[in-house]
């Protein structure tokens, strides 16, 4: 099990709400009839498909509501952990496993859900998954180049087929119904049933009704990233967008008074050759990814703090503010003209030589002294760089 709202909850309850998830979880297999071995292995023999039925459905709708929560934000998918896949141990791995479960009748978790009410058949099953454990742990170093081979990574199935995740999902969901269609007429086959694997009684339209929807709702769920990219190329969407702003003076007054001033955090979404060249105190170099990622968003959502975002020109600028007002970041301003007008108006400042009105005599005297104290400021500058990511495994889980 993973943890539900680690950001709220602490771990401690986190694995009380495990331990109350997995008994209901288990309580739901023994009902469903998966502590029975003959009900398990009948997917081997073809009398009965309850398991290929229940993990099918499982998983469509699994990949649904992924789908749907990374959409609307709550959930990061760069931040999921995804087992690394080794082809070959893979392989040999699942045909032993295939081996145990029609040799032994359960796959791991439903041989403990039997366990717990009794079987004793279950039990052994138990004792013999230990004995491997154990007999895999002590001979890992002549297994290793075999469960180490092939190393894939971390591989997702519509990237590898190249093809978006909406289309995939909904080719996996009419894969499903097929395969419970299919399934039927087998069953029907080895058990000697006559009647028709589709019926149109109102429970069959219902079934069939709930899984086109669910492959149809696929395209609700587009990936965010790419469809807020597109809008931002929509010159209209684009012009039409309220964002504040702030002028050079104004962002130069922000610098020169930037350890006392705590209100305004900076946003850099220059390259980091750039970055590194010319870094604004107290800045972060931020992408478009770091948007969309859960853990450099937390500098986003501080309280009492104003987000500034820079880039070279000001157009850049305002497509990661529309971005990151649409995925609901609030108090964002961005550098009129970007820091290429920042760096004409202020820092290669040319000194007027008799200014006529108080407007220029003050504009002229400001921007001298910024010219001249925040070049020191840069050079003098730690900046905290590249917002920093952590990818955590949580263990746990079937």
């Amino acid at each position: 099990m993973g943890p539900l709202v680690p950001d709220v909850v602490s771990n401690n309850l986190n694995f009380i709400a495990a331990l109350v998830i997995g008994i209901m979880f288990g309580a739901i297999l023994e009902q469903a009839g998966f502590s029975t071995s003959k009900k398990l292995v009948g997917l081997f023999y073809g009398y009965d498909f309850t398991v290929l039925r229940v993990f099918f459905t499982a998983g469509i709708v699994a990949m649904i509501g992924v789908m749907g929560l990374e959409h609307y934000g709550l959930v990061d998918i760069n931040l999921v952990y995804v087992n690394p896949t080794f082809l070959w141990s893979g392989i040999v791995g699942g045909l032993i496993m295939g081996l145990g479960f029609v040799v032994g009748g359960f796959c791991p978790g439903t041989s403990v859900c039997a366990a717990a009410i009794g079987k004793i058949d279950a039990m052994i099953f138990i004792i013999g998954a230990f004995f491997g454990v154990i007999i895999f742990a002590e001979g890992y170093p002549i297994f290793e180049p075999l469960y180490k081979a092939a190393n894939w990574g971390s591989p997702r199935f519509f990237e590898t087929l190249g093809m978006s995740q909406n289309i995939f999902a909904f080719i996996l969901v009419m894969f499903a119904l097929s395969a419970f269609w299919f399934s039927s007429i087998v069953e029907n086959k080895v058990n000697k049933v006559n009647k028709p694997p589709i019926r149109f009684t109102p429970y069959y339209i219902g079934i069939a009704s709930i899984g086109i929807i669910m492959g149809l709702s696929a395209f609700i769920f587009p990936e965010r990233k790419a469809s807020l990219l597109e809008r931002v190329e929509d010159k209209e969407f684009v012009s039409s967008y309220k964002i504040e702003t702030m002028t050079p003076d104004e962002f130069a007054l922000c610098l020169l008074k930037i350890n006392e001033c705590n209100k305004f955090q900076i946003f850099d979404f220059r390259t980091e050759h750039e970055f590194k060249k010319m870094s604004l105190p107290k800045s972060t170099l931020f992408t478009i990814d770091n948007l969309f990622e859960k853990e450099p968003n937390k500098l986003l959502n501080l309280k009492h703090k104003v987000n500034v975002f820079v880039a070279n020109d000001e157009l850049t600028e305002k497509k990661m503010a529309i971005i990151a007002g649409e995925l609901g970041y609030k108090r964002i301003k961005i550098l009129e003209g970007g820091l290429e007008t920042f760096k004409e108006q202020i820092l290669n400042y040319t000194e007027i030589e008799n200014p006529k009105t108080v407007d220029e005599q003050n504009t002229n005297r400001f921007r001298v002294k910024a010219k001249s104290v925040i070049p020191i400021l840069i050079q003098n500058n730690k900046s905290a760089g590249p917002v920093k990511k952590v990818q955590k495994r949580v263990v746990g889980g079937c």
